[in-house]
């Protein structure tokens, strides 16, 4: 499966964003897809996964009641809607496929990767 990512952009804080990630090549509906960020001079970090299948959520606590993963099938396209955004969300933000049973939050278990897409929350 190929993934592009987009959506990202320049935001004030309080503000929103969508990112996208659609997927070619295959379904993604049989993969769990994760959203990850990582910013300059960090380690790439979990923001939040949808599971193959039933399409269940799970989020870090650092996003939880601001940030929620959709996707639609039919576009082969899932989705981070970004409320309340923060300019500690700064970010590039990467989408990413696993076939790895259980709660993955390891960037290790997800593979491949899409491009990347950037995220700047203003003060």
């Amino acid at each position: 499966v190929q993934l592009q990512a987009s959506g990202g952009g320049l935001v004030q804080a309080g503000g929103s964003l969508r990112l996208s990630c659609e997927a070619s090549g295959r379904t993604l509906i049989n993969y769990h897809m994760g959203w990850f960020r990582q910013a300059p001079g960090k380690e790439r970090e979990f923001v939040g996964r949808i599971t193959r299948g039933a399409g269940s959520t799970y989020y870090a606590d650092s996003v939880k009641g601001r940030f929620t993963i959709s996707r639609v099938i039919a576009k082969n396209t899932v989705y981070l809607q970004m409320n309340s955004l923060k300019p500690e969300d700064t970010a590039v933000y990467y989408c990413g496929a696993s076939t790895v049973a259980g709660i993955q939050t390891d960037p290790a278990a997800f593979h491949p990767w899409g491009q990347g897409t950037q995220v700047t929350v203003s003060s």
